[in-house]
């Protein structure tokens, strides 16, 4: 198990925990670490520990009012990034982008349920 400094931790404000915990885990391949439902859970994926703070959480009220979702995310390395845009869609997931392209690779990105920025790429070989 990795211990709490050895993760490199974001968090993210979302609207319904539940529903980001489903997305996370089902959709991008994190694993569920701590869920003191309904205000809060964290979900890891190596080192990443993704912290998801519910409206009533200390994380989300200390968020200045009207400071919605900017443009930091996470960005997740991906071997085939077309075979996770498929998979994706198939799932019923949208993007934000299209598939941009330069010379340390390809990205795309996605949204979480609450709007949240998620970066997919895939190195130049």
């Amino acid at each position: 198990m990795t211990t709490p400094e050895q993760f490199a931790s974001v968090r993210y404000v979302v609207d319904d925990v539940q529903a980001a915990v489903d997305f996370y885990t089902t959709h991008l391949g994190f694993t569920l670490r701590s869920h003191p439902a309904p205000a809060f859970a964290d979900v890891t994926r190596g080192p990443l520990r993704l912290l998801l703070s519910g409206p009533t959480s200390s994380g989300a009220r200390v968020t200045p009012s009207g400071a919605g979702a900017g443009r930091n995310r996470i960005h997740l390395i991906v071997d085939d990034l077309d075979k996770e845009i498929d998979r994706l869609r198939d799932a019923g997931l949208t993007f934000r982008s299209d598939v941009v392209s330069g010379p340390g690779g390809r990205q795309i990105l996605l949204t979480d349920p609450a709007d949240n920025l998620i970066e997919l790429f895939e190195p130049a070989h």
